[in-house]
């Protein structure tokens, strides 16, 4: 996973009084930037984050972000709490992305880049003004997408409740190889749903959180990667139980939030973009399962996650940019595909099994899927 805990005010403070440039240098917006509906650019060095306006007009607005640093970056749009609004990541140096994010109500956001994908990032205030209709209400197809999306989700967390409580159970018991079993498989069903479930600031570090990430102070590490942890290397410890029963309470915690987000069908085609992300700078690398080496069960997942949004969008996808479709299908294909010579029984072979030749192909096809994904946020919005 790339998108980590965020840190606690304190840590913001820190890196702003250690960094030179940790804020932004952005003005007002004036015509021909935010204001006159033109892209926002970015300039996301390893050590500032200048955006050229703090102020746009609800609706849809896009920033261009252009990498000028050394590390790999990612920046984000936040709503309150920490909610996030948008996102791109994975912009290594000397690239260029762009992230589309419909706000339809007015307030104030908060811009974040974060150098080298840690820590709570280099932030700004950034000013929504007026109201917009949302696309949902004068698009047709583009509530359905929502709502068939919506309807995916629930069914990701129905399952995924049951199935974390066979974990959590098997740890209790100290069932080891049990509890091994069902890791990867309980795992499956968060990582199809990761954007939405990563919306809440809160609940992403606690479930899913590896354990050099930063973390807010008195905050722990605890959820899948701890008992991962514990299963794999260290032994099921005292706490193991408490741990196991932390996990299962902040993921029924999801279940109670997660039906009530307001999603946008832009926020379905960053949240495809994003999963195939998470395989490009988690699974590929082996860095995100590091103790049972199961990443290939999570790196499908991402995939199935990424075209569940892209198929909720594809009837708007087909009515705008009809040659597009077929070029999707035959790029989720191809990465299936190569997966399927990687199975062993119900499951995947272990992430130090590959080769490097294999990671790189695994790379060239997930790139290959990425940038037709990558399209569909402009289609549905144009």
């Amino acid at each position: 996973m790339s998108r980590r805990a965020r840190t606690g005010i304190a840590t913001a403070a820190l890196a702003t009084a250690t960094l030179a440039g940790c804020t932004s240098t952005a003005p007002a917006a004036g015509p021909g930037d935010a204001a006159g509906g033109k892209p926002i650019s970015v300039r996301a060095a390893d050590d500032a984050c200048e955006v050229s306006a703090t102020e746009a007009q609800a609706g849809k607005i896009t920033f261009t972000v252009n990498n000028t640093g050394n590390k790999v970056t990612e920046f984000y749009l936040f709503g309150t709490g920490d909610r996030i609004m948008g996102e791109v990541e994975n912009v290594g140096p000397g690239l260029t992305r762009q992230l589309i994010v419909e706000v339809p109500d007015g307030g104030t956001y908060t811009t974040a880049c974060k150098p080298g994908m840690v820590g709570d990032g280099i932030r700004a205030p950034f000013t929504v003004t007026g109201t917009a209709a949302r696309s949902v209400d004068a698009n047709t197809k583009l509530a359905e997408a929502t709502s068939g999306y919506q309807r995916y989700v629930t069914s990701q967390i129905e399952a995924l409740v049951p199935k974390t409580q066979e974990f959590v159970d098997a740890v209790k018991r100290q069932d080891v190889e049990g509890a091994k079993g069902l890791f990867p498989v309980s795992r499956t069903y968060w990582e199809r749903i990761e954007p939405v479930a990563e919306s809440f600031g809160d609940i992403d570090p606690k479930i899913d959180g590896r354990e050099n990430d930063e973390r807010d102070p008195g905050v722990g590490f605890t959820g899948y990667h701890r008992l991962e942890k514990d299963l794999w290397v260290d032994g099921l410890q005292p706490d193991s139980p408490a741990i196991a029963d932390q996990l299962m309470a902040d993921i029924k915690n999801l279940q109670s939030r997660v039906s009530a987000v307001p999603l946008t069908p832009v926020q379905l085609a960053n949240g495809a973009k994003e999963l195939l992300d998470e395989v490009a700078t988690g699974k590929v690398t082996g860095e995100e399962d590091r103790y049972s080496h199961t990443d290939l069960w999570d790196f499908k997942a991402n995939v199935e996650g990424s075209q569940a949004a892209v198929a909720a969008l594809r009837p708007v996808v087909d009515d705008k940019e009809p040659t597009l479709g077929p070029t999707l299908d035959e790029r989720f294909a191809a990465v299936y595909t190569l997966l399927e010579g990687y199975r062993a029984g119900d499951g995947f072979v272990l992430y130090t099994q590959l080769t490097p030749d294999d990671t790189r192909r695994m790379t060239e096809a997930v790139d290959a899927l990425g940038e037709p994904v990558s399209q569909v946020a402009g289609v549905v919005t144009s």
